[in-house]
């Protein structure tokens, strides 16, 4: 400190108390406080605060009321631009115990009020650090705001609610102190949170309901406080959702209020638990308050602002809605909605909406879309079902489910249209199959067949394509088709017999496979996926018509079959393009279940064209999630007699058969389910040969009579049991393409049966025992029996596959010595054709060798001779005298090459070309041939 400002200190303590203290606390420099006149620039008074601190904390009668209110004002001036954080304690302890004077000395209101009023400055930092140094003391002082709203002073609440509210407009200061700087802007905002000043402001809007100017300057502040997840967090735990809704209705004449709470409720959905904020407001004060709300908006509302409130408010309304537990028929908000959803359809003598009418305004159209949205999660409570009737909604909704008239002057636009039409539909998806007896009445299966058919009809209509049910129909009308597909799967699968009947009888089923075919025709386009879910659509109604009845399968027909066996064919790369076929081959094969098995015609079409060849095709894929489904096909074809011979005629890759890709399946199954097996695939427990690692693990234990063991729910969870099915109408005899490993394996499958009999008595032997109960001798025996010839079975079946591994094993031992002896003999092959070429060379290139061979020859003729003579015989000389070859000769010599000079070209073109062989022994000679007519060569030389 230098001399002057020490001086000053001095003389003002003087002034203040009439004397110096020695050793008095620190001193504060004022900040931003210049001397008057110009004179020493940047030199600033102190201010000694712990001494206004004791000031104010004296009771004596002889410190004046005057004395004190100088000293704050003092203060406040030394301090008008902004507080050091280092101060900050001391400053709001001061504040606070003007605060606690305020009852009975109301003047000290104007003081604390301007003290607060320079915290909405930014606070002041001499140290970078200063800003976590005093971040306990900062926090606190803001803690303090919000409890020094409970003081009954409206200007203090309101100048508190000004302060909250410039820590969210933080400007930067207006003139600069030397040695300090501003602190961060995101600071007070962070100290706000850590002080939990949030809750304080939502538990003082309590106080204020009566006063509206102060409760606007609270509603204003949480509106900035619940820009923060921490406040708003801090909010819920203080209820500020219920407490701020249900004063929604509260008088107000500038409108702050209700769009206010309306803005701190949405930051609270946004930025807190959304369970717990809709469980505060699924009361019955808080639903009448936004009742009322939205009426009056919605009869009352014209301006731009008020419409978009309105909107804002039925989106909450929603958001409420979809707790089960929200009284909306019991505040008879439920009625009120449904009526505003259907007047504009359906005309009304309802006061509310006697004279009221929507605009294609922006506003109104999305209110249009709300309150369809709306109508969809009301409909999940069944006591709704009522009101729906008594609302007409379906009527209401099915003014939509039309082609759009070009000539008619309606109050939407074009794309509007479109939009709210697509929306309808799918609200009838939701709403119709709870109210059948109204949509049969409304004839809605003719409705909405007549519209299907203008969807598959081209014409010049096009839709837009834009909103969100329109996604994927811009220039077509796929958008209407997707949507009324869903509409009608959802009617077909209640089952009800009334609807599909009168649906049969339309003749649904032609015009779903013409839709199905006009999709198959159309090229692949940039909307495929929606293509695909039209077509699976189209599929799952079919199967849910036919299921159960012969004559709808008749019906389905060959045009039927067609369209299954184009799926089946789709390429089986497509499946991992994940663009919608694994729902379209699922749905096709659910129509092969549905619409073809028990149609004998259809059975015998769909294997005329070679359709379990398909299914035997996409079973080879080896994808586990078709399996089931195709192995389940598959048992209900082979009662079909002629299917046999398409199973055992169909091939796969490297010459695979069905019956072993059947029997590698079920090693597949075996291994993903832990069955104990050798090495070999051979059994290894003889006691339980089925049994998985899951069934291991669960200890046995009794279950009630309609209670199906583990045993018997094995049948069902895995594929093993519709590979024996399959296998066992095979005959298990006679199947082609089998290796020794799958005859191990098939005699497994083929015991199958016998080996679950046997586990479901274990299985009640452990039972019997775990009751403690007592068999009867006879009971007893019988039961040991079972247990014992399946435990034979077992043994037979492991000594069975033991002799064919060692049969096996002794095979291949055989075919690789027939293998070795092949190799032996082509070596030695080799070797005497070697041993012949060097016997040629040698009589080649030795006289002596050729004569030596030749007299052995000479030998080995006469030794092959008669010793005597027959009579009358006829001798031939079988040796050519004048021979010059160094081989053996005789009467015919191969030619392999005539030389082209000797020719003179081809054949017959020469004139040696010999036209007739003769025919006598001995060398050649000239034959005369009669030239031809033309040729003036008497004779050819030959």
């Amino acid at each position: 400190m230098s001399t002057a400002e020490a001086s000053a200190t001095t003389a003002d303590a003087a002034e203040a108390g009439g004397r110096t203290k020695t050793g008095s606390p620190r001193t504060i420099p004022v900040f931003g406080v210049a001397i008057p006149d110009g004179e020493m620039q940047g030199i600033f008074k102190p201010m000694d605060l712990n001494r206004i601190i004791k000031l104010l904390e004296e009771e004596d009668k002889d410190v004046s009321e005057e004395k004190q209110l100088n000293y704050i004002k003092k203060l406040i001036h030394c301090y008008q631009n902004g507080f050091p954080l280092r101060d900050l304690a001391q400053i709001f302890k001061i504040l606070s115990l003007c605060a606690e004077k305020i009852e009975k000395q109301p003047c000290f209101v104007e003081p604390a009020s301007d003290i607060i009023k320079l915290c909405g400055l930014p606070f002041l930092k001499k140290k970078v650090s200063d800003e976590i140094t005093y971040t306990e003391d900062t926090a606190n002082s803001f803690a303090l705001l919000g409890e020094l709203m409970k003081i009954p002073s409206s200007a203090l609440r309101i100048q508190i609610c000004k302060c909250i509210v410039d820590f969210y407009h933080a400007e930067p200061l207006k003139k600069h102190i030397p040695g300090y700087q501003q602190v961060s802007s995101s600071y007070k905002i962070k100290m706000v949170e850590v002080g939990g000043l949030a809750k304080a402001m939502v538990q003082s809007a309590l106080l204020l309901e009566n006063q509206l100017v102060e409760k606007l300057w609270v509603l204003k502040v949480l509106q900035h406080l619940s820009t923060s997840g921490v406040n708003c967090t801090l909010m819920v735990k203080a209820q500020a959702a219920s407490r701020i809704c249900a004063h929604l209705n509260d008088p107000d004449p500038s409108g702050q209020l209700l769009f206010r709470s309306s803005e701190v409720l949405w930051n609270l959905l946004e930025k807190s638990s959304k369970e717990e904020i809709i469980q505060q407001l699924s009361n019955l004060e808080c639903l009448l308050a936004l009742k009322e709300v939205f009426k009056n908006l919605f009869v009352r509302g014209h301006s731009h602002y008020e419409r978009q409130l309105r909107n804002d408010i039925l989106v909450i309304t929603t958001i409420i809605a979809q707790n089960p537990g929200a009284p909306m028929i019991e505040c008879g908000f439920t009625r009120d909605l449904i009526l505003f959803a259907t007047f504009n359809e359906v005309k009304s003598q309802n006061p509310l909406v006697k004279s009221l009418k929507l605009f294609n305004c922006y506003e109104d159209f999305e209110l249009k879309k709300l309150l369809f949205n709306i109508i969809v999660i009301l409909c999940k409570d069944l006591a709704t079902v009522q009101l729906l009737i008594d609302g007409k909604v379906i009527l209401a909704l099915f003014t939509y489910v039309k082609k759009p008239e070009r000539l008619k002057i309606i109050e939407w636009s074009a794309a509007q249209y479109e939009e709210l039409q697509l929306h309808a539909i799918a609200t009838l998806s939701s709403v119709a199959p709870l109210l059948i007896e109204e949509y049969m009445s409304c004839h809605g299966n003719s409705r909405i067949l007549a519209f299907l058919e203008w969807c598959g009809h081209e014409d010049s209509y096009f839709i837009h394509g834009n909103s969100f049910h329109g996604t994927g129909g811009r220039g077509n009308k796929f958008a209407q088709m997707r949507y009324t597909l869903r509409l009608l799967r959802a009617m077909v699968y209640l089952e009800d017999e009334t609807v599909n009947k009168d649906l049969c009888e339309r003749g649904v089923i032609h015009q779903l496979i013409e839709i199905f075919k006009t999709m198959m025709s159309r090229p692949a386009e940039k909307e495929e996926a929606i293509a695909l879910e039209i077509q699976s659509d189209t599929l799952l109604i079919l199967s849910g018509l036919c299921e159960n009845y012969i004559q709808r399968k008749e019906m389905f027909g060959t045009g039927g079959v067609d369209i299954v066996l184009h799926v089946m064919k789709t390429d089986p790369k497509n499946l991992q393009r994940g663009l919608g076929y694994n729902v379209l081959l699922f749905s096709t094969l659910d129509s092969i279940w549905c619409c073809i098995l028990g149609c004998y015609d259809s059975e015998d079409y769909f294997l005329e064209k070679e359709g379990i060849f398909l299914l035997l095709d996409i079973l080879a894929l080896n994808q586990k999630k078709f399996c089931n489904l195709i192995l389940g096909i598959m048992v209900e074809f082979c009662d079909n007699p002629k299917t046999s011979a398409h199973v055992n005629a169909w091939r796969g890759k490297k010459d695979l058969t069905a019956a072993s890709l059947l029997i590698k399946l079920w090693r597949k199954e075996e291994k993903e389910l832990g069955v104990k097996r050798d090495k070999n695939g051979k059994i290894v427990d003889t006691k339980r040969p089925l049994f998985t690692s899951f069934q291991e693990e669960q200890k046995a234990m009794p279950l009630p009579a309609n209670c199906p063991s583990i045993a018997v729910m094995d049948v069902a969870e895995n594929i093993r049991a519709k590979i024996y099915a399959v296998l066992d109408k095979l005959d298990f005899e006679n199947l082609p393409g089998l290796s020794a490993e799958d005859f191990v394996t098939l005699c497994i499958i083929h015991r199958y049966f016998d080996f679950k009999i046997g586990e479901i008595w274990n299985e009640v032997s452990e039972e019997i025992k775990l009751e403690k109960l007592r068999l009867v001798t006879a009971d007893e025996r019988s039961l040991h029996s079972i247990i014992a010839a399946t435990e034979n079975i077992g043994k037979m079946v492991a000594s069975l596959q033991s002799e064919m591994i060692e049969n096996q094993a002794l095979q291949d031992v055989q075919n690789e010595q027939r293998v070795y002896a092949k190799i032996q003999a082509t070596h030695k092959q080799r070797e005497q054709a070697t041993k012949s070429w060097e016997n040629f060379l040698a009589r080649t290139s030795n006289a002596k060798t050729l004569k030596k061979a030749k007299k052995l020859q000479e030998k080995a003729i006469e030794s092959s001779r008669y010793t005597e003579r027959p009579q009358n015989a006829t001798f031939h000389q079988t040796v050519i005298k004048g021979l010059n070859t160094t081989v053996p000769s005789g009467r015919v010599v191969t030619v392999q090459s005539t030389p082209t000079r000797l020719l003179g070209g081809p054949l017959a073109d020469t004139d040696i070309a010999l036209r007739k062989l003769p025919i006598r022994g001995g060398a050649l000679q000239r034959v005369k041939v009669k030239p031809p007519l033309n040729d003036p060569k008497k004779s050819i030389p030959t």
